[in-house]
């Protein structure tokens, strides 16, 4: 399993960070109807529950907001992942089909709340470690282009920054031919809702991926 750590600069400012880890080996698939239809469902539940200007006050995605006060950046300018996709929900806009592998972190997302990062994991050499983005620091986001990461919460590894809370890379992104996936579920209240969150997590990825080879770790 990737080896994953934290820096204790980041530790120091949010003392209650902590990582649910999952790598297994995945069949990606275009669409998968059935895990499709749960995500529309989801979809359809948060529609008739939420408006938008109540995202905010979801639990785990007010605890994301308020790390990244606490670190120096706009959470409304550089919205965590979990938020920006249900404020997209709220707002009609629905959601995007990818992949069966990414669908199914997005699905844990917006029904948790939590940020998550999804990586190949064979893209990521050597050891990875999160800590806080710097100045001018290179980074190419997933459908975004070049994004500020300074002070923002950053995975790197040996070569550079490949994850954010806000948005994952293009360099790690999840492909046809990913065969080892990385999925790291960010929380800010210590681990809180972790374990079900990688409990649920494991179910889809087995269910809708064909999960096989999982090992699962905690970090904080």
């Amino acid at each position: 399993m990737t080896n994953l750590t934290i820096e204790q600069a980041l530790l120091k400012v949010c003392p209650q960070l902590c990582l649910g880890c999952i790598e297994c080996r995945v069949t990606v698939e275009s669409i998968n109807p059935a895990l499709w239809q749960q995500v529309l469902q989801q979809v359809a539940n948060l529609q008739a529950a939420l408006q938008p200007e109540a995202v905010n006050a979801l639990p785990n995605i007010a605890q994301t907001r308020s790390a990244y006060k606490t670190l120096g950046k706009d959470p409304s300018r550089y919205r965590p992942s979990a938020e920006a996709l249900i404020r997209r929900i709220t707002q009609g806009k629905g959601i995007y089909q990818l992949n069966n592998v990414v669908d199914a972190l997005n699905l844990l997302s917006v029904t948790t709340g939590f940020s998550i990062g999804g990586y190949d994991a064979d893209k990521i050499c050597g050891a990875a470690i999160m800590g806080i983005g710097c100045p001018n620091e290179p980074y190419e986001a997933i459908g975004r282009g070049m994004l500020n990461i300074e002070n923002l919460p950053v995975f790197r590894d040996d070569i550079g920054a490949f994850g954010t809370p806000t948005s994952d890379s293009e360099r790690t992104g999840v492909t046809p031919q990913t065969r080892r996936f990385l999925m790291v579920i960010i929380g800010f209240n210590g681990k809180q809702g972790i374990p079900e969150a990688m409990r649920q997590a494991i179910s889809l990825l087995s269910q809708y991926a064909g999960a096989q080879n999982v090992e699962t770790a905690i970090v904080n």
